[in-house]
């Protein structure tokens, strides 16, 4: 397939009440209101095509974006490529579970993250906390040094209240990770969710969310789901 083709299919497979529940989001126009489960049958025509993944990403187009980020050669992919996708990611749904989803496949994903948790800028710290849940709820352990991950932790007992907005819920799910996917910290974790508290986190046009990492962990730990890790990070 190539990209008139593809642009064609997402068009086709939109669903109004998907594009109104994308916006009221922070999606905005271009886009279709593709559901993620009806791009399978062309992410299996296609497998990876990383040209394919660039232009449709360069489009703007939110569905096109998303299926960009489910065609590509994450391994192929450099620092500035990564850093050219967070520029064009302009909402949570594309930092988070686009370009930290795509990052989470490569050997830079930790050095990249630091890099973004660092910065300053919401939606960068965003998808670096949210590129370590999809890393520590897929790799073996032994891939993380237990020394960083705990200062992780401290600073998000330190921060989160003061961080920007979609910044403390990406923050408030990397305690969650840490608790049910990294077992040697999981005691730690488990404090940080309790000296954090509840988290209000504002939203444009919607009342805040109140997020509870505690309440969240207990409830994975009651169904035995400690230790998970999911075997692949990309749909």
């Amino acid at each position: 397939m190539n990209f008139e083709s593809v642009m064609q299919e997402l068009e086709a497979l939109g669903k109004e009440r998907l594009k109104k529940m994308y916006m009221s989001n922070g999606a905005h126009e271009p886009l279709f209101g593709v559901a993620t489960g009806a791009m399978k049958p062309m992410a299996k025509k296609i497998k990876i095509d990383q040209p394919l993944a660039e232009q449709l990403y360069a489009t703007g187009n939110y569905d096109a974006m998303y299926f960009a980020g489910i065609i590509a050669d994450a391994k192929s992919m450099t620092e500035a490529d990564f850093e050219r996708w967070i520029d064009g990611a302009y909402f949570y749904m594309l930092s988070d579970y686009v370009v930290a989803v795509t990052l989470a496949e490569t050997d830079i994903a930790q050095e990249v993250a630091d890099k973004w948790i660092a910065s300053g800028d919401e939606l960068r710290m965003s998808a670096g906390w949210s590129c370590y849940c999809w890393l520590l709820g897929s790799r073996p352990d032994v891939q993380f040094e237990e020394s960083k991950i705990a200062r992780m932790l401290d600073m998000v007992k330190e921060t989160i209240h003061e961080s920007p907005e979609r910044t403390k819920s990406s923050m408030n799910n990397f305690v969650y990770t840490t608790a049910v996917s990294y077992v040697a910290l999981h005691d730690k974790a488990v404090l940080t969710a309790q000296a954090i508290g509840p988290v209000e986190m504002k939203r444009d046009n919607k009342k805040p969310a109140i997020l509870l990492a505690a309440d969240n962990i207990q409830k994975a730990v009651d169904k035995n789901q400690l230790g998970f890790k999911r075997k692949y990070v990309r749909c």
